[in-house]
């Protein structure tokens, strides 16, 4: 599609609007896509992104109709939704909303979707571009690919194709090269995304925006000044119905291996040349490749899993006593460890991650910590309780910035305390930031090149994963922490050996 030429690229006033197309869910019947996808599809069309050209449609293991799945999104997007209810948007969008039944390995049935697909491009002019959204298990990418490729639905006609994928990428290494080498056999590498919801472009524009567009914070961001830094994701909700997906995948895998190694990444990486996905992954890709394992993997990791404690309030229960989980298991929900990056900006100042369900709260976050002046003159009792400075990034929930510093309590005497600055997204800006899925459907729909991370980051991320997974592997027993608190003492004794703490988010 040639571009508008009445259409000046420098005026921010008009959003992108996706062209021409429909999306292909598989799993639709999920809760990935009955909470986050549906809503989020509702809220583009809300907003005027989506195009009156537009499909969508689901193939599931379901005897229903078009009318009856049409029901059930309906449903779900009210219950979702972010944007006001407009029920002229939905009858608009209910327009191209289909259904195919069938077992993933069901010839027939994809046969019938490549006939619903046809159809769809006639009568809501969806011009052959179509988008598969695989909101399945790991397992059963293998039969879906195939499929789409055994079909001809990977095959750009008239239109482009493109594949979403939902991590994890794979549970080690060598399954991360199968999956990468199977989808790159069907489709093209700049067609691939996969899907890291707490990496939302916004995020990342965020973090990059403040270290690239502002000049006071550049100098200081270096080994020089910092003295380590802190990432950190934690959930105050248990496993919930996710026992079997979860049990045997373990925190380090769900959490680390992509949020928290990514958030690392951005935060290191030298300047790119460019604001462009090229250029951010080959910075990323420098970092990952630097990054060094502690020697003693003992004291410089931890893992635990939570036991009965208390949550909002009220009595919760422990890991083994969640529906679905195997009493002796010896998956973690807690995870630390400690990670160097050996270059010239970083050399000497460690990385903490960690990332635990059933914490104190729900946050992410990354704390650049800096290290105290070289020289105080002062007395040691006027600053007994001045700390580092401290520079934060809140991710989630309330996107922000805090900076801490110290200055003078007021009064008669020399004290100094450290005080916070605040910066609040919500409170800056009137309009409020889109939900992480509706930022990423729509960058799959224009075809934006992909800031998530492609195979080779998905790859270099387990090569740095996977010894600690093999380390935790030969132990029998593992770290408990109660529910409602911040981790095992393990995780606390892990930051004392270097001097340091854990920050209170």
């Amino acid at each position: 599609m040639s571009p508008n030429p009445l259409r000046d690229p420098r005026d921010r006033r008009l959003p992108r609007i996706a062209g021409p197309c429909t999306v292909v869910m598989f799993g639709v019947t999920g809760d990935l896509a009955r909470k986050k996808l549906i809503p989020a599809i509702y809220d583009l069309a809300n907003r005027g992104l989506l195009p009156p050209g537009f499909g969508l449609v689901g193939f599931a293991r379901r005897d229903w109709g078009d009318g009856t799945f049409a029901a059930l999104l309906k449903k779900a997007a009210k219950a979702g939704a972010r944007t006001e209810w407009s029920e002229t948007v939905w009858k608009q969008l209910a327009a191209g909303i289909k259904f195919v039944p069938g077992q993933f390995d069901d010839d027939d049935a994809w046969e019938e979707l490549a006939k619903t697909l046809t159809k769809l491009d006639e009568r809501q002019g969806t011009g052959g571009n179509h988008a598969f959204y695989l909101s399945i298990p790991p397992g059963l990418f293998p039969t879906v690919v195939s499929k789409i490729d055994e079909h001809g639905l990977a095959k750009p006609g008239k239109g482009w194709r493109r594949v979403v994928i939902e991590k994890p990428f794979g549970h080690d290494l060598e399954s991360a090269k199968e999956l990468n080498h199977l989808i790159g056999n069907v489709f093209e590498a700049e067609s691939v995304f996969r899907i890291d919801h707490y990496l939302g472009k916004e995020t990342v524009q965020n973090i990059l925006a403040l270290r690239f567009a502002n000049q006071m914070f550049e100098p200081v961001w270096n080994g020089n000044y910092v003295d380590h830094v802190q990432i950190t994701m934690a959930e105050d909700i248990g496993i919930g119905s996710r026992a079997g997906y979860y049990d045997g995948i373990g925190a380090a895998r769900d959490v680390i291996q992509n949020h928290l190694l990514q958030l690392l990444a951005l935060v290191a990486m030298e300047e790119p040349v460019a604001f462009d996905a090229a250029s951010l992954r080959v910075e990323k890709q420098k970092v990952l490749r630097s990054v060094r394992l502690p020697e003693d993997l003992d004291h410089h990791t931890a893992r635990a899993q939570y036991v009965e404690g208390w949550a909002g309030g009220q009595p919760v229960v422990g890991y083994h006593d969640e529906d679905g989980t195997d009493p002796k298991s010896l998956t973690e929900t807690f995870a630390a460890l400690r990670l160097d990056i050996e270059t010239r900006r970083w050399a000497g100042v460690p990385f903490y991650l960690r990332t635990g369900k059933r914490l104190g709260r729900r946050v992410t976050e990354v704390a650049v910590v800096f290290k105290k002046a070289p020289h105080l003159p002062f007395e040691n009792i006027d600053v007994t309780e001045l700390g580092h400075n401290a520079l934060v990034m809140r991710i989630q929930p309330d996107e922000g910035v805090t900076m801490r510093f110290g200055a003078k309590v007021p009064g008669t005497t020399m004290e100094i305390r450290d005080v916070n600055m605040d910066f609040v997204y919500g409170g800056s800006f009137v309009e409020s930031s889109p939900e992480a899925y509706e930022r990423l459907i729509l960058d799959v729909l224009l075809g934006d090149p992909p800031l998530f991370p492609q195979h080779r980051e998905v790859e270099l991320s387990w090569q740095i994963l996977d010894p600690v997974i093999e380390h935790w592997s030969r132990k029998r027993s593992i770290d408990t922490y109660p529910a409602g608190t911040w981790g095992p003492q393990s995780a606390i004794d892990m930051l004392a050996r270097d001097g340091r703490v854990w920050r209170r988010p």
